[in-house]
């Protein structure tokens, strides 16, 4: 089986973590373009992990402007098997307050000017989003909260919106009537080009904030997300640790990213032209480069 390599992809507070050793900020050149900041590479007990600050350092980048295609080529490319995503995300449920963490395992994808495929040139493929996370990865984070007695919910429904702007109020209820238990900006498409590399991922969604549709939270401001963000961020730093130590635990045999490229791509090989299987090399290559 191939080495297991975790990745990480999340906001600020997530890459300063006490106890990281030999950190090295490494560029990566993707064929999509930069990702989106340098890719930290670390050691802690004894595993080598990496990191991408989602929005790059000092939080630069609009989520619409991210580039996940390059985030999730940069991290294939390093070997990275599993990723764990960390975002914040406001509730859509009473019970979901702020500082709970939900470990999603579905995701509504309510983006629309996202490039969210890697097969859009000359080469179609289809993967299944039937089952979008990684069951293992998602006992491994449970275990992780259960561990630090972090309050925690297994399982969520994640609409990722396009932003930056939060939702209206006729938005935020529509997505409740949806029976949907948090809502974003970020985790679509990155989910689905995690899929088509063949990358185990999963969701851990901090709750900041209750959106708007809360009669008590009826606007959502900056200064209290970072507020309950800042509040967030030791139990996400010993989250992290925690995943790193146990994530090979888990068994990953019966993941829906296992090999999924193989029943994915459609196009005809006589048509994949040298250039589109040296541009998806990194994505594809163990199927393209089947005889």
């Amino acid at each position: 089986m191939k080495k297991r390599k975790l990745g990480i992809i999340g906001g600020s507070g997530l890459y300063k973590i006490e106890g990281f050793e030999k950190i090295n900020w490494k560029k990566i050149n993707t064929s999509w373009g930069n990702p989106s900041d340098k890719i930290l590479i670390a050691k802690f007990n004894k595993e080598e992990i990496y990191f991408i600050p989602r929005h790059s350092r000092g939080h630069k980048i609009n989520p619409t402007n991210i580039n996940f295609r390059a985030n999730i080529d940069a991290m294939k490319q390093l070997g990275v098997t599993d990723i764990v995503s960390v975002s914040a995300v406001g509730s859509l449920k009473e019970d979901l307050n702020p500082g709970k963490f939900v470990i999603v395992d579905q995701f509504i994808d309510r983006t629309f000017s996202r490039a969210k495929t890697f097969f859009d040139d000359e080469i179609v493929a289809h993967v299944s989003m039937a089952k979008p996370t990684s069951p293992g990865l998602a006992k491994c984070c449970e275990s992780a909260l259960k561990k630090l007695n972090i309050n925690h919910q297994l399982g969520g429904t994640y609409v990722v919106m396009e932003g930056p702007q939060f939702s209206t109020l006729a938005e935020s209820n529509l997505y409740r009537s949806w029976k949907a238990d948090v809502i974003g900006m970020t985790n679509m498409p990155e989910a689905k080009l995690a899929r088509e590399a063949e990358i185990r991922y999963c969701t851990v969604a901090m709750v900041t904030d209750y959106d708007c549709w809360h009669p008590g939270h009826d606007e959502v401001d900056v200064s209290v997300v970072i507020k309950t963000l800042t509040k967030n961020a030791s139990n996400a730093q010993n989250m992290i640790k925690e995943i790193i130590k146990t994530f090979k635990d888990y068994s990953i045999d019966s993941d829906p990213a296992n090999n999924c490229l193989d029943v994915a791509i459609i196009t005809d090989p006589k048509l994949r032209t040298k250039k589109t299987i040296k541009k998806l090399k990194h994505i594809a290559g163990r199927v393209l480069n089947k005889k």
